[in-house]
């Protein structure tokens, strides 16, 4: 059978009423749909790439039927995994219920393809990202709390090479400051280290907005941090609250991605360890031995660092990596 051409898939319901009125207009943004300015700019973001693609296919954005949802989502599991479409259906659902359209996440379409999406898609490597890359989040950072607070971690995981686990289990005790840098004693990460903590220098940085031990000074200050989690969850009044999960790493790093625009190769994903790993893949560039990076990273096998030097080979010999716009 032939497939059904896009412009004759069945149209959506038409708009609601137009005689809500402005009161209920303005209650339904203030009540339940409104969301933080950078919640609601992410939520753009990908809101603009879903209308892009409607307009391409010929069918209508606002409102979506659940298949054509279902057909957005399985063309960006190619670059993306599970917990990205979530992103990108919030988004959805998010612009469809400001609107005034019923929407249900749980619509079997909807749920069927989220489901079955992962098991089709091999495990992508983790890309190794570029201190250009770095730069582009750093530029999201404003002057708020947050904007500090991931500006420190950001730059502290890529020049320290520390893992997502290592990041959260910092404390302010684990952290002495020099003239020349701090010196951290990398908490163990569960991973063959247990009860072991490395001592790892990090210097000074020549240009103030790019210096991790200056971002982590000016982090602790303003957050009043004097001993316990150095990186913690923040309240809706921007005040520190409990200890930042491995997984708010990941939240933080996706949300800082999606607001600067930064995409990477379809055959890689976007994740925290590319933090780590862009910092070995620089050291290597730079010459480093392969002994010196494995006590930077804190790696006790050979065949791990030797992993990120074929990459990096692999990627030297091959095609550009294609970074579209979305």
């Amino acid at each position: 059978m032939a497939d059904t051409p896009a412009k004759a898939l069945p149209r959506p319901p038409g708009p609601p009423a137009e005689d809500v009125g402005e009161p209920v207009a303005r209650a339904r943004d203030d009540v339940g749909y409104a969301v933080a300015p950078r919640t609601e700019q992410a939520y753009g973001t990908y809101w603009a790439a879903f209308q892009t693609w409607c307009e391409g296919h010929a069918v209508p954005a606002l409102p979506s039927l659940p298949t054509i949802v279902a057909a957005y989502l399985a063309e960006r599991s190619v670059s993306l995994g599970r917990s990205g479409l979530r992103l990108i259906l919030a988004a959805i659902a998010h612009h469809h219920r400001r609107a005034g359209y019923p929407w249900s996440s749980r619509d079997p379409v909807i749920a069927s393809a989220l489901r079955g999406i992962p098991r089709q898609r091999p495990v992508r490597p983790a890309a190794a990202l570029t201190p250009t890359e770095i730069g582009k989040l750093l530029d999201t950072c404003g002057g708020d709390p947050a904007g500090y607070r991931d500006r420190a971690l950001l730059l502290l995981g890529f020049a320290g090479a520390l893992r997502r686990a290592e990041l959260v289990a910092i404390d302010r005790e684990h952290l002495r400051f020099t003239g020349e840098g701090l010196v951290l004693a990398v908490p163990p990460s569960g991973r063959g280290q247990a009860g072991r903590q490395a001592a790892l220098g990090i210097p000074r940085g020549p240009d103030p907005p790019t210096c991790p031990v200056r971002a982590v000074e000016e982090w602790l200050r303003r957050a009043g941090i004097a001993y316990g989690a150095v990186f913690r969850r923040l309240g809706p009044c921007g005040l520190p609250e409990g200890r930042l999960t491995a997984n708010g790493v990941w939240k933080i790093l996706r949300r800082r991605a999606a607001i600067a625009g930064l995409t990477v190769d379809a055959g890689e994903r976007l994740g925290p360890h590319g933090l780590r790993a862009g910092r070995i893949t620089v050291a290597l560039r730079d010459g480093m031995s392969a002994a010196a990076v494995r006590r930077l990273a804190r790696q006790s096998s050979r065949a791990t660092t030797q992993h990120y030097r074929l990459r990096d080979r692999e990627q030297d010999n091959g095609p550009a990596p294609a970074r579209p716009a979305r």
